[in-house]
């Protein structure tokens, strides 16, 4: 996989099609990677005792073809 940790890309193909962001993290063996800002899931979370309820908004992985390396 050509994309590391660190790279900025740009999203060629997708919902986020044209978004720029920095890759979080790569997922070699399944040919993905979590880049900031793009694919934003939101994920709704139960209150504990003593902590509120909210809503999480986590990354998640999208297929390495569907980015391409950004020279900065």
């Amino acid at each position: 996989m050509h994309i590391k940790k660190g790279d900025t890309v740009k999203v060629i193909s997708g919902k986020d099609k044209g978004k720029f962001g920095v890759v979080l993290r790569a997922l070699p063996s399944e040919n993905r990677v979590v880049v900031e800002g793009v694919a934003v899931a939101k994920r709704h979370t139960k209150g504990r005792s003593g902590e509120v309820g909210r809503i999480v908004e986590r990354p998640r992985a999208i297929d390495a073809s569907n980015v391409a390396h950004v020279e900065k």
